[in-house]
């Protein structure tokens, strides 16, 4: 279902975290729980994987993930502060040390002067500390194509963030 280099990079961020001690969630609209499918492609991935929220509609971000509805009226669901908001979230309702939230615009439709076919915003929390954010504009690539993208895009930041953690001695 996913490429080798996909699932090789999702491998690594499991062992990883697991090393660590560190649980993961994720909060997907656009890629529709395929960022957590990856990583629970990998057998064992369960004493990583906290769990995954797949919150496509706007009332879904909202009941799911705490995501005012007035951030996503005044931003669109396709913004910063609605991929921050829903990383936020999905630290809130887990128990999680990290998460990864995406939204965008995967096509082929839907697409705007403002915000085209490809752009994704992603963001990353983390339990206690920083969350970070990432626009990405990553072209008609197609929906497939973007999605991918996304899910390859999200797994670095997970390990991006995951490496920038202060260890615990």
């Amino acid at each position: 279902m996913f490429s080798d280099t996909l699932v090789d990079q999702a491998t690594a961020l499991l062992q990883a975290c697991r090393e660590a001690g560190v649980m993961v969630a994720t909060a997907e609209s656009c890629t529709g729980g395929l960022i957590a499918g990856c990583l629970t492609e990998i057998a064992g991935s369960s004493d990583v994987v906290d769990r995954g929220f797949v919150a496509y509609s706007y009332a879904a971000k909202n009941a799911m993930l705490d995501v005012p509805m007035a951030l996503i009226e005044d931003h669109g669901a396709v913004s910063e502060p609605v991929a921050r908001a829903m990383a936020n979230g999905a630290i809130a309702h887990s128990t999680a040390d990290l998460s990864v939230a995406v939204t965008g615009v995967a096509g082929p439709g839907g697409g705007t002067v403002e915000k085209p076919v490809g752009l994704v915003h992603l963001a990353c929390a983390q339990r206690g500390g920083a969350t970070v954010h990432l626009e990405k504009r990553f072209g008609d690539l197609g929906r497939t194509g973007i999605r991918e993208a996304t899910i390859q895009t999200a797994l670095e930041m997970l390990s991006q963030m995951l490496s920038q953690r202060p260890s615990i001695t």
